[in-house]
């Protein structure tokens, strides 16, 4: 597999299940706004959508959208525990998780991005995410991750866009418990190790 990946995005999360997971793979940085990958190709070919992430599996089929491709790692190594053990409906509550990161707060953080959002509607996504935020605050209250004691691809996934926030000047002193689920995924040796590749950390 080859995960196409560009620096701190959202697709740090798949590259640190890919580390969780153990095994084989590959990844490549993607320039974003050049398009080009550091290879040199043309990512439009790979990701017509081209934004990150995307992975390029064994037989040569490309899967993109970040619920797709953590769901799909999260059931790739059963024994990595990396989704919630417990059936069918276990398995959506994975989804229920992904699908609350990616509509609500991964998409709240993406216009602080933008050079063109104005201050005022800043602020109304500021006011956004700490409604957000404070959902989750109150869901790791005696909870080390989403799922109790168990780390789930919903944890990476949460972890990568929460990290976001000192540069987005989203203050997330107010939610301790938080603070705490960030510094305690940090210390994890994949997570350290997929940041490590992308020089988030020395």
């Amino acid at each position: 597999m080859k995960l196409f990946y560009s620096r701190g995005a959202c697709s740090l999360a798949a590259h640190i299940l890919l580390h969780e997971i153990g095994g084989k793979f590959d990844v490549e940085h993607v320039d974003l706004k050049a398009k080009q990958t550091a290879s040199g190709a043309d990512y439009t070919k790979i990701n017509p959508k081209g934004y990150v992430p995307a992975l390029q599996l064994d037989n040569g089929e490309v899967l993109t959208e970040n619920v797709a491709i953590l769901t799909f790692l999260s059931e790739l190594n059963p024994r990595a525990g990396l989704a919630p053990a417990g059936g069918a409906e276990s398995k959506y509550r994975l989804l229920e998780w992904l699908g609350f990161i990616s509509s609500e707060i991964h998409k709240t953080y993406s216009p602080l991005f933008a050079a063109t959002t104005p201050d005022a509607y800043k602020a109304i996504l500021h006011e956004k995410l700490k409604l957000r935020i404070g959902y989750v605050e109150a869901h790791l209250a005696n909870r080390q991750y989403l799922f109790g004691d168990q780390f789930s691809a919903a944890d990476a996934y949460l972890f990568t866009v929460l990290n976001w926030s000192p540069g987005r000047n989203v203050d997330l002193s107010a939610f301790p418990n938080v603070q705490a689920f960030q510094q305690r995924i940090a210390q994890r040796p994949g997570v350290q190790a997929a940041m490590r590749t992308e020089g988030l950390l020395k």
